[in-house]
This record gives C-alpha cells, sequence and structure tokens, in this order.
C-alpha cells in the first residue's frame, strides 16, 4: 500500500479545479482518491452549508471521471471539512490517495504514513453525544488498525472523526417520536457530538477504559480524554466518518506522521514539535527547504479566558463566536512557522487532549 497526498487551494466551496488539473495531468488517479480533507470559508456552524455544496462538488467531479452517481462516490471516499478560514486561514482541500504500489522514493528507511478509513452505521439523533456513538466510533479505530497495519496504537498520530450534529429537522422528527435528545440546541449540540467521538477515538485506541464511561461524562469529564483525536461535527452527515492516520513499516508512503500537543493558542513550541515528531529534523525556525517537505498540518483550536496569565474576550465576546477567535489565532501561529497558511484548523477540543490544550498532528514528506 502507498499512501498519497496532495494539497489544492480552493477559490469558493464549489472549486474543484486543482483536483481536476491533478487527475488531467495524470498526477491523480481518481479511482485511488480515498479521503479528502479541507477548510471552507463558511461560519462553522450548524448552518454552514458550505461544507455540503464543498462535498457535492468534489463528488460531482470524481463522479464523472468514475462513471457513478455522487451517492457512490460519497460511499467509497471520505469528505470532511471544517468550516471557518478566518484571519490568515486559506481554504482548500488535502486529498488522499491509496494505491497497491510498493516502491519507495524516499531514500530512507523506517515506518511511513499509512491511513485507514471507516464509516460507522447512521447515528440517530437521539444517540448523538451518547455512549451509543462513543461505542461505533470505538469499533470503527479498531476496524481502522487493522486496515492500517498498525499493531501499536502508539503509532497512531492523528485520528480525524466527523459525525453529525442536531439539526432543526432532525430534532423536530425526534421530538415527535417521544426520543430523548442531549440537547435542543443545534449549536450547542456540537459539544456532545464532538466528546463522544472524541471518546470514542480514546475507547478504540485504549487510552480510556470503558468502565470509566458513562452517558454522564460526555461534555463534562474533561479528564477523561484522547491525545491524537480530532473531531468535526455538522449537520451534513447522518453517520461517522472515522480517518486514522499512523506511520506502519507495512505501508510503501514517501510522507510520514508524527503529533505534539499544544499547550495554548500560542504554542509555536508545540508546532515545531509535532514537525519534528513526524521525523524532520531541524534547529531554530524552519528553513524555507524543510517548509515545503511539510504537507499537511491538522490542529484543533480552543478558547481560553486567559494565556499565559493574559485576559483575553474570547469567550465574553458577543460579537464573534469564540471558535472563530480561537481558529484565528493557531492558525496565525502555526502559518508563521510553516510560511502556508493553508491549514487545516477546527475548533472544539471536548475530550481531545487535557483541558486547555489542543491536539496538533504534521505530515512531512521523507
Amino acid at each position: 500500500m502507498k499512501i498519497g497526498v496532495h494539497k489544492v487551494a480552493m477559490a469558493a466551496p464549489n472549486d474543484v479545479s486543482g483536483l481536476a488539473a491533478l487527475i488531467d495531468s495524470g498526477e491523480v488517479d481518481p479511482g485511488e482518491v480515498v479521503a479528502l480533507i479541507g477548510k471552507t470559508e463558511g461560519n462553522g456552524g450548524a448552518n454552514d452549508f458550505t461544507r455540503g455544496y464543498a462535498t457535492l462538488s468534489y463528488q460531482l467531479l470524481l463522479g464523472k471521471h468514475l462513471g457513478m452517481s455522487p451517492e457512490k462516490v460519497g460511499a467509497r471516499v471520505a469528505f470532511v471539512w471544517s468550516g471557518g478560514t478566518e484571519g490568515v486561514l486559506s481554504p482548500h482541500a488535502t486529498v488522499f490517495t491509496r494505491s497497491a504500489m510498493t516502491e519507495r522514493s524516499g531514500g530512507s528507511a523506517g515506518p511511513r504514513l499509512a491511513l485507514a478509513v471507516e464509516a460507522t452505521r447512521d447515528i440517530a439523533a437521539e444517540e448523538v453525544g451518547t455512549m451509543a456513538q462513543v461505542r461505533e466510533v470505538a469499533a470503527a479505530v479498531r476496524r481502522c488498525l487493522q486496515a492500517a497495519e498498525i499493531r501499536d496504537p502508539a503509532d497512531v498520530h492523528y485520528v480525524q472523526v466527523k459525525g453529525p450534529l442536531l439539526t432543526p429537522a432532525s430534532i423536530a422528527d425526534a421530538d415527535r417520536r417521544g426520543a430523548k435528545l442531549v440537547t435542543h440546541d443545534p449549536n450547542g449540540s456540537k459539544v456532545y457530538a464532538r466528546g463522544a467521538t472524541a471518546l470514542g477515538v480514546a475507547l478504540g485506541l485504549g487510552e480510556v477504559k470503558e468502565s470509566s464511561l458513562t452517558e454522564e461524562v460526555i461534555g463534562r469529564r474533561f479528564d477523561l480524554f484522547s491525545s491524537v483525536a480530532s473531531t468535526s461535527a455538522g449537520g451534513e452527515l447522518r453517520n461517522c466518518e472515522v480517518l486514522l492516520f499512523g506511520n506502519s513499516p507495512a505501508v510503501a508512503s514517501d510522507y510520514r506522521i508524527g503529533h505534539a500537543v499544544l499547550k495554548d493558542a500560542i504554542d509555536a513550541a508545540g508546532v515545531r514539535a509535532a514537525i519534528r515528531n513526524a521525523g524532520l529534523a531541524f534547529e531554530g525556525a524552519l528553513g524555507d527547504e524543510d517548509a515545503r517537505r511539510v504537507v499537511g498540518v491538522f490542529a484543533k483550536a480552543e478558547a481560553t479566558p486567559s494565556i499565559r496569565g493574559r485576559r483575553n474576550t474570547m469567550l465574553s465576546d458577543a460579537d464573534i463566536n469564540y471558535e472563530r477567535h480561537a481558529r484565528a489565532a493557531v492558525g496565525a501561529v502555526i502559518a508563521s512557522i510553516t510560511g502556508d497558511p493553508a491549514i487545516f484548523v477546527s475548533g472544539g477540543t471536548e475530550h481531545q487532549c487535557a483541558p486547555g490544550a489542543a491536539p496538533i498532528a504534521a505530515i512531512v514528506r521523507v
């Protein structure tokens, strides 16, 4: 197995010209595309329709080349979008391919980037933010470990999960059926949805024990967490899509992945630590040549009332949502190090690292 990584710019949520050019040039085989992770310029909220718009646009492109419907493309390719490109963040998509090739173009030995994609069954509205969702994600994570040929969970550096949140329509349907929901607030459901999927990753990787988990801890007991989970929730999905990234000696990829923990929104040292953990050795600032070897950075952002003893207004600003403040800050810090503002930064770190901290992963070309 060989994993390919291709980052393309987007001028709008429906702009698929970057991937189209790679397909036309022969650099990307549309039949080998297995996942796409990207940022759109929507608001990132429950009513952010740019994510579904972008998904459909890429499904139509791939469907044209593969001779299949958008629905069938959606069944074979995982699409994960985070809305909100505040500050310097640039709309883009990172396209992942998987082929049967075994030849490495990089010169060094050692484990290389492995990727597995699994999906859960559809999650009912009354299951969002509950142990049912936790267990479904944990099972998908375990299937990913097998598919990626990763024996040691310590070799897993990034698990991206996108799942459903509650929408006005799904809330109304649940109410008609008399089903109990964790909340009736669509935006408020993101906390429980992201938290449940993160705990599912933690359970699947053995970072927490199932005996420690109950309905009551989800979105409340933040001392229970995964250090490699990055979870998002959107109204465009009904199931949970799990993308597990790690390093495996059985893979012939030209890339490696590493991770670290951002202790706060301005932790530049944490950014450098993730890049070094991926195998890129450098001292001081990242040079231009080394910066070009960093092909993808994926991070979470969390708002806190103060950073290093200094008060901020992220959580009390009535005009701008706190997640948008946090994404802008973290994106600027990362871009100042890598020199590339096309970074995947999503908000909300419920059960993703310890309170106040956030996960970050980097993929580098060997």
